[in-house]
């Protein structure tokens, strides 16, 4: 009987036993936080001649010193291209396509401290050529590829920030950005729009877009990919929204043909296309290879919250400044 008792009791304080034996979550401080700035001036013309001391970097209001300053042009980084393959991309999709090809030759022109890699996302997301100095491995895939079904977005930045090959040092140097070439809508992620924000701001990535919206259309998705850029320090471009400059214009000049801005059979609306495509691809490649680089070691005293509020101040006026907008402090 007593036997039976000691053995009951055992029983039953052997899952508080081993409750207390389970190791505490272990937690890695962010010893360091990369920020990449851009300084435009009110025309939108990028500002390149700052110095360190004309910037200020703030974590939760404190002001932190700026352990590296970079203003080279040729900074190391690596480049996510994430096309997306869904359904509506068929309309345009030879622009699209050749748009990517073109992001790729500018972003890596052959020098092996630029990389990228490029993932398509459909139904489902997939690293289709991973990170590679070698541009046209992602140019031959970019041209077998064809849009068809759904579209995963979130998971495709989470297999960017997650399942694909790392170069040595990211994401402090080489830094790393993310490319997106799609609407900004999501209907097959198995991931959420805040969890893949919170996983590229723990990898200290930057999110640039080339929205497939075009002129006359407006959806919320758009406002997705301006939250992800916005919240990570990068821009989204519209090349198809004003594709028509002068609706009153093109409206008011009735022809046996109908009202149009291009006259059919001249190629100008194509060549407008073309032109704002690539006018894009100038700008995003040109703000990835023209930013200030910074990075401080936080030091926040009596600050323990779960996420770091940053702020970036440039000491001159009239000047637009964009960077990361936060960070988590605490790796998992």
């Amino acid at each position: 009987m007593a036997q039976t008792m000691f053995r009951n009791a055992l029983l039953l304080a052997v899952p508080f036993i081993l409750a207390a034996q389970e190791p505490a979550p272990i937690k890695v401080r962010v010893q360091e936080v990369v920020v990449p700035v851009t300084v435009t001036d009110a025309q939108g013309r990028f500002v390149s001649d700052l110095k360190q001391p004309d910037f200020e970097v703030y974590d939760q209001g404190f002001r932190q010193d700026i352990k590296f300053f970079s203003a080279e042009r040729s900074q190391p980084v690596v480049v996510g291209l994430l096309m997306e393959l869904s359904n509506g991309m068929r309309v345009r999709w030879k622009n699209y396509q050749e748009m990517g090809v073109e992001l790729a030759l500018a972003l890596l022109p052959g020098d092996p401290k630029y990389s990228g890699y490029l993932i398509g996302f459909g139904n489902t997301a997939e690293v289709l050529v991973n990170t590679t100095s070698n541009s046209e491995a992602i140019v031959a895939k970019l041209n077998k590829v064809s849009p068809a079904g759904g579209s995963a977005l979130y998971d495709a930045i989470w297999t960017a920030c997650t399942n694909r090959k790392l170069v040595p040092g990211e994401p402090l140097e080489p830094h790393s950005v993310i490319v997106i070439i799609g609407d900004g809508h999501d209907n097959a992620s198995t991931h959420t729009l805040d969890q893949v924000l919170e996983i590229a701001q723990r990898k200290l990535v930057t999110i640039y877009a080339i929205s497939t919206d075009a002129y006359g259309y407006t959806a919320d998705s758009g406002k997705v990919l301006r939250r992800m850029a916005e919240e990570t320090g990068g821009r989204v471009e519209y090349p198809l929204d004003k594709t028509y400059d002068n609706v009153q214009g093109f409206l008011s000049r009735p022809s046996d043909f109908g009202n149009y801005e291009f006259k059919p059979g001249t190629g100008g609306y194509t060549a407008a296309i073309l032109t704002a495509l690539f006018k894009s691809i100038q700008n995003i490649s040109g703000e990835i290879t023209t930013q200030y680089i910074l990075r401080y070691s936080p030091n926040t005293p009596g600050s323990e919250v779960a996420r770091h509020e940053i702020s970036v101040r440039v000491g001159i006026p009239n000047v637009n400044v964009k960077a990361r907008a936060y960070y988590y402090p605490d790796n998992p």
